[in-house]
């Protein structure tokens, strides 16, 4: 079973039209309340219709959607496996769906997945070494070929993980419990089993503790999430967008700090935002969307009038329990 794929993260697949209206803009989201697939279709604005595809998992993270072959992949943290469900456009709201490309159950707590290629790579928070005192990950490799998930290599980190997303060959990666990103420069080059450093570290004033990633290359816009006090799931939120994302990160020495003069933060008690675990971002309406695990109980949140920040409302709110991760394609 052969798929066409390319350089993505799991949280946005913009088109980057030069400001065309999209004849399609839908947000694939995933969770840890039972697994199941929910799908939002924004192509006419923010009043949204949204379907929901049932899956065997009872708790996901890491979806992906691939718009040429119709299909969305999950990390499923019941299976801790990939999976994959094919042609899905035309299935109803409420429709059970069946796994058509699957791996092996090597990961102990899978989070997020970046693809490049035929390539995913899959996020593990779980502890490496037995010792919650030294911090570490790892990032689980897997080619897709022939129907199935064939896991290629580990890369063990000395840093906890949770949010990835590929900018060209570079991986970046959050620096989980930390304000700090990591860059692995050409990560997929590594094929063996073994434990990287990253090829640069650089601290995001502001944030508190991140954990939800995304870069749009077409725009040069990263944006990352701040959970803050993981004990505070309601209101302590945020999200900072930073534009001009590559100069800003190349002036910015390794162990540097980027300036929170150098970045956009949406905070406050208007936003909703109390665990924002993910993020994707639609470059052609300047809009973030949020996967909120906290507030509420869980929730899908877009703002797509972002200025300059601050205690804005979202444009787009709906509740989805203990929402885990989302991803845009528009075309």
């Amino acid at each position: 079973m052969a798929l066409s794929l390319f350089v993505t993260s799991c949280s946005d697949d913009d088109s980057n039209d030069g400001g065309m209206n999209n004849t399609s803009v839908e947000l694939f989201a995933s969770n840890n309340s039972n697994g199941n697939i929910t799908v939002y279709d924004f192509s006419s604005g923010m009043n949204g219709s949204s379907r929901t595809l049932l899956t065997a998992s009872t708790a996901a993270d890491g979806v992906y959607y691939n718009s040429s072959s119709e299909s969305v992949f999950q990390a499923s943290r019941s299976g801790n496996n990939l999976e994959g469900f094919m042609n899905i456009d035309d299935i109803l709201d409420g429709s059970s769906i069946s796994v058509g490309i699957t791996g092996t159950s090597d990961m102990m707590s899978p989070r997020e997945v970046a693809v490049n290629g035929n390539l995913f790579v899959v996020a593990d928070n779980a502890d490496v070494d037995g010792d919650t005192n030294t911090p570490d990950g790892r990032l689980y490799i897997y080619n897709m070929s022939g129907g199935n998930f064939t896991l290629r290599n580990v890369i063990t980190t000395n840093f906890k993980l949770w949010g990835i997303t590929f900018n060209g060959n570079d991986l970046y990666a959050v620096v989980d419990a930390t304000n700090e990103l990591a860059v692995f420069t050409n990560f997929l080059s590594n094929t063996s089993t073994t434990t990287l450093s990253a090829s640069k570290r650089i601290a995001i004033e502001g944030i508190v503790r991140t954990h939800g990633i995304t870069y749009d290359a077409g725009s040069d816009v990263l944006v990352m999430t701040d959970i803050a006090l993981a004990s505070n799931g309601q209101d302590d939120g945020g999200f900072h967008v930073i534009e001009n994302f590559t100069n800003k990160l190349n002036s910015t020495a390794n162990g540097a700090t980027l300036a929170m003069s150098s970045q956009i933060r949406v905070a406050g008690s208007a936003t909703m935002l109390g665990n924002p675990v993910d993020v994707a971002y639609d470059a052609d309406t300047e809009t973030v969307y949020i996967a909120e695990a906290g507030n509420g109980g869980g929730r899908i949140l877009a703002f797509n009038d972002i200025g300059s920040g601050g205690n804005l409302t979202p444009s787009f709110n709906s509740a989805l329990a203990s929402a885990s991760s989302v991803y845009l394609s528009s075309n």
